[in-house]
C-alpha cells in the first residue's frame, strides 16, 4: 500500500502547484446555433460585448458539421433547441456521443419551460439554460459559468499530462490538502489511476473544491452566488483560508483499488449538506452562475456518486470496464 500525505512539510512533489487559471489565448470562442437570424444577430452583438470570438450556423446539422471540422475551435456552444432540419437536442446527443465534444458545454436557449422538456435536456448533458428572449446580465452570467467550467478542464488538462506514470501500481494512496490549488493538482494526479482520466478529473476536481469551498470554509450557495457577481470569490477563498478557524482544516481523500474498480472517498471537516438538493440540478437553478458541479459529477464522471448522511463525505466508484459510447 502506498500511503501519500499532501502538505507543504512532507512533500516536495506538491511543492510547486500550479494557478486555478493559467495563462490561455486571450478570446474564448463561441458557436451560436439558431435558425432566428434576428435571434443569432442579437446573441452575437451581446457575445461581441463579452470580448468572446464567435461563429454562426442556422441549424443543428450545420452546427455539427463545423465542429467535425474543428472540434478544437470552439470553447461553448450557444443553442437554440427548437430549429427545422436537426433540433439542438439531437446535436447534444452526437456530441456527447463524439470524443472530441463530448467535453463542450452547451448553453441551450429555449422558449420552452416544461420541467419534463428539460429535466431531457439535463439527462442529455445540458447543464446551462437560457430562456428566450434572455437579457444581457443573465446571458453574461451564464456564459461565464460556462468559461470558467473550460478553463478549469483546461488546466485540469494540463496537469493531468504530468502524472501519467506506472500508477496501475498503485493499491491505496490518503493524500490531506486544504487549498484550491492543492485539490486541481491532486485531481489530476489522481486521475491518472483510472482506465479514461479525462472522464473523472474534472469530476474530482469538482468535488475536492466543493469539500474545501463549501465544507471546510463553510461558503455557502447564496454567499458563492453573490462572491461570483462580485468577482471576488477567489478572494474570499484565500481570505477565509488563513483564519484561526480554518486553517488547520483539511480535507482527506482516499483512492483504493478493488476487484472491480476504484474508490475514493472525500471526506471535509464541514458541518455537510443536503447533497440530496444538488445530486441533480434543479431547473430553477439551471441559470444560476454556479451550482451544478455534484451533478455534473454524477452524470458524467463516475459511474456512481454517493454521500454519507451527513453530507460531508463523498463516496466515489468507477468501474475497471469504461461505459460504452452511444
Amino acid at each position: 500500500m502506498a500511503e501519500t500525505f499532501l502538505n507543504d512539510e512532507r512533500s516536495d512533489y506538491f511543492s510547486n502547484i500550479i494557478s486555478l487559471v493559467p495563462e490561455r489565448r486571450l478570446t474564448f470562442s463561441v458557436l451560436i446555433v439558431d435558425d432566428d437570424k434576428m435571434v443569432r444577430t442579437a446573441l452575437e452583438n451581446q457575445v461581441i460585448k463579452l470580448g468572446f470570438d464567435y461563429k454562426s450556423a442556422s441549424n443543428g446539422l450545420e452546427a455539427f458539421k463545423i465542429l467535425e471540422q474543428s472540434p478544437d475551435g470552439f470553447d461553448i456552444v450557444l443553442l437554440d433547441r427548437m430549429m427545422p432540419i436537426m433540433d439542438g437536442l439531437t446535436m447534444v446527443r452526437h456530441m456527447k456521443a463524439s470524443p472530441l465534444m463530448r467535453h463542450i458545454p452547451v448553453v441551450m436557449l429555449t422558449a420552452d419551460s416544461q420541467y419534463e422538456h428539460m429535466r431531457e435536456g439535463l439527462k442529455a448533458g445540458v447543464f446551462y439554460y437560457l430562456p428566450k428572449p434572455t437579457s444581457a446580465p443573465v446571458l453574461e452570467s451564464v456564459l461565464m459559468a460556462a468559461k470558467n467550467e473550460v478553463e478549469h478542464r483546461q488546466t485540469l488538462r494540463e496537469e493531468l499530462k504530468k502524472h501519467r506514470a506506472s500508477f496501475d501500481l498503485i493499491q491505496q494512496c490518503k493524500f490531506e490538502f486544504r487549498t484550491l490549488q492543492e485539490a486541481v493538482c491532486l485531481a489530476a494526479f489522481m486521475a491518472s489511476c483510472f482506465p479514461d482520466p479525462e472522464r473523472v478529473m474534472t469530476g474530482l476536481a469538482q468535488l475536492m473544491i466543493n469539500a474545501v469551498e463549501h465544507g471546510n470554509l463553510e461558503i455557502g450557495y447564496d454567499k458563492k452566488t453573490q462572491l461570483l457577481a462580485d468577482n471576488i470569490w477567489r478572494a474570499e477563498i484565500d481570505k477565509r483560508l488563513q483564519m484561526d478557524e480554518h486553517k488547520n482544516k483539511k480535507v482527506e481523500a482516499i483512492l483504493a483499488r478493488q476487484d472491480n474498480g476504484l474508490v475514493v472517498t472525500i471526506t471535509d471537516q464541514g458541518e455537510g449538506f443536503d447533497w440530496r438538493d444538488y445530486i441533480q440540478v434543479d431547473p430553477g437553478r439551471v441559470g444560476d452562475n454556479h451550482g451544478r458541479s455534484i451533478a455534473q459529477a454524477a452524470a458524467l464522471s463516475f459511474d456512481k456518486l454517493t454521500y454519507n448522511e451527513k453530507g460531508n463525505k463523498a463516496v466515489i466508484f468507477v468501474g475497471d470496464n469504461p461505459p460504452l459510447e452511444w
